[in-house]
């Protein structure tokens, strides 16, 4: 894994990089920057989002509470009244690394702040 140059290295980052590490994996021979989005350049989807999700709330004591999964990734599998929940969010937002920074150092999720960065 490459970090692009001016790539943030606080105790926060070097936590969200072994995190994302450890629940979806990253790239050998890509570089990562604040602008790479989890769900659509890694991969990120499903039971493994939901994993990841779950992993930052508790290790960063997040509040999730304005956060939409289905803003940015598919749902696990195949459930007829999750694609009825799910229609019209066809396409998916990305997700990007430098999203999770900023949630992480604000302890919260806002969307709105958040998606204008």
């Amino acid at each position: 894994m490459y970090l692009a140059p001016g790539f943030p290295d606080d105790a926060s980052m070097r936590q969200l990089m072994q995190l994302l590490h450890e629940e979806i994996g990253l790239p050998e021979r890509k570089t990562l920057r604040l602008e790479t989005a989890i769900n659509l350049d890694l991969g990120c989807d499903g039971s493994d989002a939901r994993h990841l999700l779950q992993a930052l709330e508790e290790r960063f004591e997040l509040d999730l509470a304005d956060f939409d999964s289905y803003r940015y990734f598919q749902p696990e599998g195949f459930d007829p009244s999750l694609k009825r929940r799910a229609k019209g969010r066809g396409t998916k937002l990305p997700l990007t690394i430098g999203m999770l920074y900023q949630a992480i150092r604000l302890r919260r999720w806002d969307t709105q702040e958040l998606e204008n960065l």
